[in-house]
């Protein structure tokens, strides 16, 4: 993980306009308090994991005109992200194909990287600004470890994310929000 310029803080960091400025690099620009911060392209782990989830919520979501798709900027409050999957209402995503505000999103997930910056990032900075900018469901994929891999599933509550379902490789995760589907995490790495 890089940072650019204007560290957190700074009354001239960067603003989500200076962010939907960005050209596509090749690399994954986020917006987090003012400063730009730039991870590498994932991992063939993490795609795979990403696009099976991806996959998953769509078949599921179907019927509630809702799609899940990935790598697509949500502008959270004056962050900007990119979550590995977000739940976004299907006609929004046939409109256009930039950046969607927080309250558009019905869901949202990432699929953790290996690396303090990225577990940080996917623990303690955005889950709690996810919550506040009213996001219902946060999905958390953990690749690394024993029994991979693991997916924790948060619901909004009166004082942010609740953990409502966790399941590893061999287990049923079920969500109910913003649809039912359930499913093993190890089909997160069937190709």
């Amino acid at each position: 993980m890089r940072t650019l310029l204007f560290p957190v803080g700074q009354v001239t960091g960067y603003t989500v306009d200076d962010w939907l400025k960005l050209p596509e690099a090749g690399e994954r620009i986020e917006l987090i308090d003012g400063s730009f911060v730039i991870s590498p392209l994932p991992t063939a782990l993490h795609a795979l994991c990403a696009g099976r989830l991806r996959t998953i919520l769509s078949a599921a979501a179907g019927p509630e005109g809702l799609v899940a798709v990935e790598r697509v900027g949500v502008q959270v409050v004056a962050d900007g992200f990119l979550p590995d999957v977000a739940v976004l209402p299907r006609d929004l995503v046939l409109e256009r194909a930039d950046v969607f505000l927080a309250s558009e999103a019905a869901a949202v997930a990432e699929v953790v990287s290996p690396g303090p910056g990225n577990r940080r990032r996917d623990y303690e900075i955005k889950p709690p600004k996810y919550a506040k900018a009213g996001i219902e469901v946060f999905i958390r994929v953990e690749i690394e470890g024993a029994d991979i891999p693991q997916v924790e599933v948060l619901e909004l509550g009166p004082d942010g994310y609740e953990t409502v379902s966790r399941a590893k490789a061999g287990e049923m995760l079920t969500l109910t929000k913003p649809f039912p589907v359930s499913f093993d995490p190890a089909e997160l790495l069937e190709a």
